[in-house]
Order: structure tokens, then sequence, then C-alpha cells
């Protein structure tokens, strides 16, 4: 990612306008997005347009490293933002004022169930997505580069 390369934000309005309020106040707005729920903005490269896609995410953390959920509301397609990171695991990540560069990677078999508990204890909706379709959720795991 190239300083001063356009971020194009998600085209979910709500969503869009989490974004804008989390950089605008470098995270005071939007970092806890409900209580105790916390929220990181994921910057991927599109992997059809090559353009900077960004998105607001539920996160956890497991020691220092990043979890996300690819859940998109139990929807039965994996989130853009999934695909791009499969494509192109190099990503950007922000965490209230401070933004960094992350490697993305699925969790595996071993670790899923343990981090899956994590983030249900955080949102415990993503049982009920995962209830809603054929595939399996994936958590992603963001270390810091």
């Amino acid at each position: 990612m190239t300083a001063g390369e356009q971020v194009l934000d998600s085209p979910e309005g709500w969503v869009a306008d989490h974004i804008r309020r989390y950089v605008e106040t470098g995270g005071e707005q939007g970092h806890e997005w409900r209580p105790g729920v916390f929220t990181l903005l994921l910057t991927t490269r599109g992997r059809r347009s090559g353009k900077l896609r960004r998105t607001a995410l539920i996160y956890g953390r497991d020691g220092d490293d990043y979890l996300v959920v690819a859940s998109q509301g139990g929807a039965p397609q994996h989130p853009a933002w999934y695909l791009n990171l499969l494509a192109d695991p190099e990503a950007e990540v922000q965490v209230g004022a401070e933004t960094f560069a992350v490697r993305a990677r699925t969790a595996g078999p071993g670790e899923k169930p343990r981090m899956w508990r994590t983030m249900t204890d955080i949102w415990p909706a993503y049982d009920g997505y995962q209830t809603r379709t054929d595939r399996e959720i994936p958590v992603v795991v963001l270390e810091r580069v």
C-alpha cells in the first residue's frame, strides 16, 4: 500500500459513516462500537480492481494477534474483504489511533475452536450466523509485520 493512494470505504452506508467517524477522530469515535465491543479498520487490496478497500470489523485478541470473523451475517458467500485477503494477505489495520501493516491467515483447525470462542464471547451472534449458512465461517488472524 502506497501513501496517498485512494482508499474506498465500504459501500454499506452505515459502515461508511462508522469508518469516516473512526478516521476523523483517530478512533475516539467508533473504536468502541458497542459497550465492550471494539472495532478495527481493515484495508485490503481488491482482488479484481487492485484498489484499496476499507471496512470496519469487530475484533478480538489472541496474544499479539488480532482476530476478525468473515461472517457476513451468515450469508452464503464469503465477504469481499476475506476473498481479497485470500488473494493478497498483506493488509493494513487501524486500531484506535494506531495504523500498522498486517499479514492475514485463516485460523487452522487446531486453533479455530479456541479463537471462535474468543470471538463469540465478544459477539455471540456469530454462533447464529453460522447456523444460517452451509459454509464454514472463517476466523482470520491478523499478524503484525
